[in-house]
């Protein structure tokens, strides 16, 4: 059984590319079974785990018992540890946002100044399949579209999640069999929560219907898993016929958008990152034999039924060329589309926020006191953070999906001649806080 289970797990992180052996990494550890399976995992295939434990003080002397076991785990095992203390409730309030987007914030931004400190590959979190099944299923209730279906991802930047490949009963089946105990959050038993209710209510239904429930909607998730890669490759390649831009405007053609196999599907992936929505798409993709002189504004773009085309423009002014700016001080950029970058300092120490539209840098290594804001341009490259290879950034929008629309508005931040940040998705390798950081540099798109 134990051999069995570390095999699975080492599989599943080779076949979808998660560590390299021997890796430094991040582990968020709770002290349930399912970060407990993860952490004794990585250990016993030669990966090099530091441990990070957050006590958000919100189960009273169960938290305290938490940090306890954790602590002694950790001890015993030689594992480095980190243990994060927060005032969530405090941190909520004066962020007017919930309990547990509190939680979320806080955690994974110390994760991300950890791994920084550590030099870290990855930050692996104790996700399992039956937490995919819940996702798919609370998604499927809300309403959702193919993506939303396609559960829990093994790697979401420099997030990763080794133990999607085993269920809940066979994490608890493997520390049974090593003999690790574990501890178990009172909250999980709790109906109140709709994830809880999936869990606790919904799924043994299911499984009265089907045994083997659980394995099915997983299996249903991988496929449209792949299905959505075979959507989004037919969106990119059906784009190139159809959307045709330039620095002033984007076109699409009507004859063209006509043959494809779902026009709508087309005009959505291309409009929604414009900011019109479903309900807008929905009309304009009943206009196509409309005539023309039809108009239709989003915040930022208005688009207008030609003969034999959609023409979409900026409302905003046009795109006025870099915009450069000094960061001694605490301070902001204004972009075309009205957008903002604020720009302030803060010391060592100062939580690291996960969020892609939050760069945090070493302010040490802006040596020129000065950042410029631009377009990307052919030939761009940068270091992205958690890697240490050059990446064009023409590379970097591909790999990670982005639309034409998003392509063609893509800034960038740029320090002397490097790029330090690719607007709202991610920052340079090479200006990362580290331990040896005295002060921060926050950029946020606002």
């Amino acid at each position: 059984m134990t051999d069995g289970f570390l095999h699975k797990v080492k599989e599943f992180i080779d076949s979808n590319s998660l560590l390299k052996d021997g890796a430094q990494v991040i582990v968020g550890l709770s002290g349930g079974a399912d970060s407990t399976a993860l952490l004794m995992a990585l250990l016993r295939l030669g990966y090099h785990p530091h441990a990070v434990h957050c006590n958000f003080h919100l189960r009273g002397t169960e938290s305290d018992r938490d940090q306890k076991f954790v602590t002694e785990l950790c001890n015993r095992l030689g594992v480095e540890l980190s243990v994060c203390s927060y005032d969530t409730r405090l941190y909520a309030a004066e962020h007017g946002i919930s309990i547990e987007m509190a939680a979320r914030d806080l955690r994974y931004a110390d994760f991300s100044r950890i791994m920084q400190e550590c030099d870290a590959s990855a930050v692996c979190i104790a996700h399992h399949r039956d937490d995919s099944v819940e996702t798919v299923l609370l998604n499927l209730i809300r309403g959702t579209g193919i993506k939303g279906l396609t559960g829990i991802k093994p790697r979401n930047g420099y997030i990763i999640r080794p133990l999607l490949c085993v269920s809940r009963q066979e994490i608890e089946d493997w520390l049974k069999g090593i003999g690790q105990p574990y501890i178990t959050d009172s909250t999980n038993m709790e109906a109140c929560y709709t994830r809880n209710r999936i869990r606790l209510k919904l799924l043994p239904l299911m499984r009265d219907i089907n045994p083997d429930a659980d394995n099915a909607i997983a299996t249903t998730a991988a496929n449209l898993t792949q299905a959505y890669s075979v959507y989004t490759d037919y969106i990119e390649n059906a784009s190139k016929l159809i959307v045709k831009a330039s620095a002033q405007e984007m076109t699409i053609i009507i004859p063209e958008l006509k043959k494809s196999v779902s026009p709508k599907s087309v005009l959505f992936e291309t409009l929604s990152p414009l900011g019109f929505n479903s309900s807008q798409i929905e009309s304009i993709a009943g206009s196509l034999d409309a005539q023309p002189g039809l108009l239709f504004r989003s915040a930022t773009h208005q688009l207008l039924k030609d003969r034999d085309c959609f023409r979409i423009l900026p409302i905003d002014k046009p795109d006025s060329g870099p915009i450069s700016t000094d960061i001694s001080k605490s301070t902001s950029v204004t972009l075309p589309d009205g957008r903002i970058i604020s720009i302030t300092h803060a010391p060592a120490g100062t939580p690291i926020q996960a969020d892609p539209s939050v760069a945090t840098m070493d302010a040490a290594l802006l040596t020129c006191g000065q950042i410029t804001v631009r377009r990307w341009q052919e030939g761009d490259w940068f270091i992205p953070f958690g890697m240490k290879g050059r990446k064009l950034v023409s590379d970097y929008l591909t790999d990670i999906k982005t639309s034409q629309a998003e392509r063609r508005g893509q800034l960038v931040v740029t320090h002397n001649d490097d790029i330090i940040w690719v607007v709202g998705r991610r920052s340079d390798n090479r200006y990362r806080v580290t331990s040896r950081t005295l002060n921060q540099i926050i950029l946020k798109l606002e």
